[in-house]
């Protein structure tokens, strides 16, 4: 088959290291054309890495628009609010999308990039990778298979991790929801996606609880300073920028090794240059002295037509990053952690069946990242004609988490879809 042509814009984490070495990684199937950060360093870096020529290299993802369609599809991986534009703008041209989410910060935004890609005859492939993982795949089946008998209620819990909220909400680029989204869409439109999924249903009714909490000055300890390396009490505090990027085996430096998040604090990802960003730049602010105002708690309860129900918990505050879930029907229960991989499906007197999905798990977000790779070069090559991510199916998630950040902010009252 040809090869598929892909134009990325942002080459952060997501469209270089993610999506960007998959293309790498599978160079008789895709090629990457041109790419677009306003990072020069990423850019050039970018360049150098796919064999990109400077004329098809662009510092502002407008520059490359302006361009006649230069490749089959494009990875949009730049900053949230800047997804409706370009998306529009990239449809209008030809160009398929593979888009992350959030798809658009606003519903009507939403819909109008289904309206234009179905107008447009244009693939849009949402990166709500929960779908394509393997965990979620067997839980969907279970369900589907009337085991558990008719669904009923659903609980499900998001652990972000101690040290991923503290780099991403309250140091890093969604710290500040007037400039990217409210907590509950950028993180959870993920999780209440999945949800749609498993059930099947549409949210009729919703209400939301949460705030921030803890990430404030107020909260500071007596003594500490605006950085962390100034810091004279950060003996015992978890968010310490120097053991999170510097000294954590998991997080940080270690031997040479060097791990997300600190990978992205400096390019290219050396500890001096590390150190040096801990020093002086943004990801070695005092948690407690930022500009954020995102969430670091929420709670969703969603009521669906039918009155069957499912509930949300986002929490910063957990050792581990991680999700679980249990799926409660009239004849049995299904329980799963992403931690273990385990899935435990109950029937009420009856048997106990066990599933371990962790060799099947493999790989960012579970094994999601890959997979959902895999469909798009499906898609695009004519091998599928859908996924189970596409615009379309893709915007309820978002219309519930707007509705839901509508409901916070108004005390919790609920919100009538």
């Amino acid at each position: 088959m040809n090869k598929i042509k892909v134009a990325i814009a942002g080459l952060g984490g997501r469209g270089r290291n993610t999506f960007g070495q998959m293309a790498l990684d599978n160079p008789d199937m895709v090629e990457v054309v041109a790419v677009s950060d306003i990072d020069d360093v990423k850019l050039k870096e970018a360049a150098k890495v796919f064999n990109v020529p400077e004329e098809r290299c662009f510092g502002d993802v407008a520059d490359l628009l302006k361009k006649e369609r230069l490749a089959d599809v494009l990875f949009v991986c730049t900053p949230d609010k800047n997804h409706y534009k370009t998306a529009i703008d990239a449809l209008k041209l030809g160009y398929h999308l593979l888009l992350e989410k959030p798809a658009a910060t606003e519903a009507d935004e939403c819909k109008d990039i289904a309206k234009t890609a179905n107008e447009t005859n244009r693939h849009v492939v949402v990166c709500h990778v929960l779908r394509y993982t393997p965990f979620y795949s067997k839980i969907n089946e279970k369900i589907s298979s009337g085991e558990i008998g008719d669904f009923v209620t659903l609980n499900a819990v998001e652990g972000v991790g101690y040290y991923h909220h503290a780099h991403s909400f309250v140091r890093g680029n969604w710290s500040n929801t007037k400039e990217t989204s409210p907590m509950i869409l950028a993180k959870c439109c993920h999780d209440v996606d999945m949800i749609l999924w498993l059930t099947g249903k549409h949210v009729s009714s919703i209400s939301s609880f949460g705030s921030l909490q803890y990430f404030k000055p107020e909260k500071a300890p007596e003594g500490s300073a605006k950085r962390c390396t100034e810091c004279s009490v950060k003996k015992d505090c978890p968010y310490d920028a120097e053991k999170i990027y510097l000294t954590s085996p998991v997080t940080g430096v270690n031997k040479g090794s060097i791990h997300w998040p600190a990978d992205v604090l400096a390019k290219p990802a050396t500890k001096e240059n590390i150190e040096n960003a801990v020093k002086n730049g943004p990801y070695g602010r005092c948690v407690f002295h930022c500009d954020n105002d995102a969430v670091d708690h929420q709670v969703v309860n969603m009521e669906f037509s039918d009155r069957t129900t499912a509930h949300l918990t986002m929490t910063a505050f957990s050792e581990e990053i991680y999700r679980t879930i249990q799926v409660m029907g009239t004849l049995g229960i299904i329980e799963g952690d992403t931690r273990t991989n385990i899935i435990k499906v109950s029937v009420f007197g009856g048997d106990e069946k066990i599933y371990d999905m962790a060799k099947l798990s493999k790989g960012g977000h579970g094994g999601g990242d890959s997979l959902l790779f895999k469909s798009l070069i499906d898609l695009l090559s004519g091998k599928n004609n859908s996924t189970l991510t596409s615009i379309d199916d893709s915007i309820e998630s978002h219309v519930v988490c707007l509705a839901a950040e509508a409901s916070r902010l108004d005390g919790g009252k609920p919100v009538v879809l």
